[in-house]
């Protein structure tokens, strides 16, 4: 938009057959997914704050799987998306997580993994990271650090390192991380703070499994991957 080229974030699912919520030129705010378009209903569902759309558009259900799609239209025919959100009071729309991503702590407390996530991959130092604690008594999580720009502040500091492996064991470089956990964890209450990390020290490509082709950590299958090394982030405790 700075450039002077309307964009416009938008919304919807297969299950809607095409948008269900949009910004316009007519109101938008950056970071929502919009209001809803005006052939459907959307709210948020009080108890698991799951976005539920209903309209003309929603689809009838999945061929031959009954229980699927009793499981995803409820009677009064809203749709589950599967989408965390919420709504502001001007009636945009803001997607926050997955169901399935949603952390439930031993102590019982919901947390929102990607928002926290997000926050951390402002930093320049960090390419992507990964949230782990369900059913643990804190969240502790996994980091991958963006080679260029720490590799850089290695060299303006005359930190040694041979290879990625190297700077990801540089306590320079750890205490680095650390104060960008640190300033992400001022903004979230205790609860969703992160206690520990752990810098994952193989520099990942598309062609590894633990990334999506967009070079994103693949959750479950980087929590299976490095198990021993987020159980040892709980052992002391």
């Amino acid at each position: 938009m700075a450039l002077g080229i309307p964009m416009f974030e938008a919304w919807g699912m297969t299950e809607t057959c095409g948008l269900s919520t949009a910004n316009s030129s007519e109101g938008f705010k950056p970071g929502t997914i919009g209001r809803p378009a005006g052939y459907n209903e959307v709210r948020i569902d009080p108890d698991t704050q799951e976005i539920l759309v209903r309209g003309k558009n929603v689809f009838r259900g999945y061929l031959n799987q009954p229980e699927k799609t009793a499981e995803t239209i409820d009677p009064e025919g809203w749709l589950h998306t599967g989408d965390i959100g919420s709504v502001d009071g001007d009636g945009f729309f803001r997607i926050t997580d997955r169901m399935k991503d949603i952390i439930i702590t031993a102590g019982g407390k919901n947390v929102t993994p990607s928002e926290w996530e997000n926050e951390l991959k402002f930093s320049p130092y960090v390419t992507d990271a990964v949230v782990i604690g369900d059913k643990r008594r804190y969240l502790v999580c996994l980091i991958m650090i963006d080679l260029e720009t720490v590799e850089k502040f290695a060299q303006d500091n005359d930190i040694p390192f041979s290879n990625y492996a190297s700077l990801t064991r540089a306590e320079e470089v750890r205490k680095l991380i650390q104060m960008e956990v640190d300033h992400v964890n001022d903004k979230f209450a205790r609860v969703e703070q992160i206690k520990k990390f752990f810098l994952i020290d193989v520099q990942l490509t598309a062609e590894d499994e633990e990334l999506t082709p967009t070079m994103k950590l693949k959750r479950k299958l980087v929590e299976r991957k490095y198990a021993a090394q987020i159980d040892a982030m709980y052992e002391d405790q």
